[in-house]
């Protein structure tokens, strides 16, 4: 009853925004338009989208537009269910609104390592961060430097993890970001026992735990696959933490000898038992397909609880996602059966 008393308010909220949600059907509408201009159209007429929407002309329609635009309709998704949330309710929203820190983080970093004069506009998002985070956004836009970057973060829980790799002799993009995307899943991993009890913990363990296990498949995956990478090299990459994939096998699946190897392991690892069409060839698709299999069966199980808020982020960023990659094949006027192919993977 307790549950039931505490999350109805935002449960009636969420499965409100849930009915918002593109269906596949309107996404094979959307891959049928023309061009750019009748695909935002189409959208500034669907409900989740006409506020944002409302005021892009057709000299906006650039693809960084679109994509901040698209992304901002996150934040105000997750700053209705802030609003409706109690205070327990907030501990989780606060902790998982450090994946959009993390986020905004890497468009910065991308900028200063590009070496070019871009135009990072994200004045769209400062209002919400201003308000929800610990980040100075206009002072980290402004940075030109590495070093200034960093300095910039001193006062937040970044600046530490990414002061430190000035001790190595040139790091790279993909170390600072590879540091604040394990520094942001450790802190999710360690914090969720502290401000989460009983079936909201466990239903958060599965989601995480399982996110986790299948990201550190992807990325042993792909480093052996394309990049040929050494295992030391590999554990390096790997979130440190084992849910239903053991420490064993992971041993096992960094120091497979050949993909055959590894696809043979793969298949005898509990994803593997548990979902017969996982297989290296599908890992990337599976992914998405798995986490949100995992995301609405815990939300079946117990609507009056944290899952129902996990899975509705975890619905609007993958629809995000996959009306970026759509935007773009309409732009280049790539067929809606090879649209949907596309997105049907993402």
């Amino acid at each position: 009853m307790g549950n039931l008393m505490s999350y109805s308010g935002l449960a009636t909220k969420i499965r409100a925004m849930q009915s918002r949600l593109l269906t596949d059907a309107q996404y094979r509408e959307l891959a049928e338009q023309k061009s750019v201009p009748q695909a935002v159209a189409w959208l500034k007429q669907r409900p989740a989208y006409e506020h944002t929407w409302a005021s892009l002309s057709d000299a906006e329609l650039h693809r960084g537009r679109i994509e901040q635009l698209l992304v901002n309709s996150i934040y105000e998704d997750f700053a209705k269910l802030y609003r409706f949330a109690n205070v327990g309710q907030r501990k989780f929203l606060s902790l998982y609104f450090r994946r959009y820190e993390v986020s905004i983080m890497k468009d910065c970093l991308n900028k200063i390592f590009d070496h070019r004069d871009v135009d990072l506009d994200l004045s769209l998002f400062k209002p919400f961060f201003d308000k929800h985070s610990q980040l100075d956004i206009s002072r980290l836009t402004a940075s030109a430097s590495i070093e200034e970057f960093v300095q910039n973060l001193k006062g937040t829980d970044y600046y530490a993890p990414l002061a430190s790799l000035a001790n190595l002799k040139e790091p790279t993009l993909f170390d600072y970001e590879m540091t604040l995307d394990l520094y942001y899943f450790h802190t999710l991993w360690k914090t969720k026992d502290k401000i989460l009890k009983k079936r909201d913990l466990e239903e958060i363990t599965r989601a995480c735990g399982s996110n986790f296990d299948l990201l550190n498949l992807q990325w042993i995956y792909r480093s052996k696959k394309y990049y040929h990478m050494a295992s030391a090299d590999i554990y390096a990459l790997l979130i440190p933490v084992n849910y239903k994939l053991s420490r064993r096998e992971t041993a096992a699946l960094v120091e497979a000898e050949n993909m055959s190897l590894f696809e043979s392991l793969l298949a005898q690892t509990y994803y593997g038992r548990r979902f017969a069409r996982l297989g290296t060839d599908t890992l990337e698709e599976m992914y998405s397909w798995i986490m949100k299999h995992i995301l609405l069966q815990e939300t079946r199980k117990d609507p009056y609880s944290v899952a129902c808020i996990y899975c509705y982020l975890y619905l609007k960023e993958h629809e995000t996602d996959r009306l970026t990659t759509l935007l773009e094949c309409v732009r280049y006027g790539i067929s809606p059966d090879e649209t949907m192919q596309y997105i049907s993977k993402s």
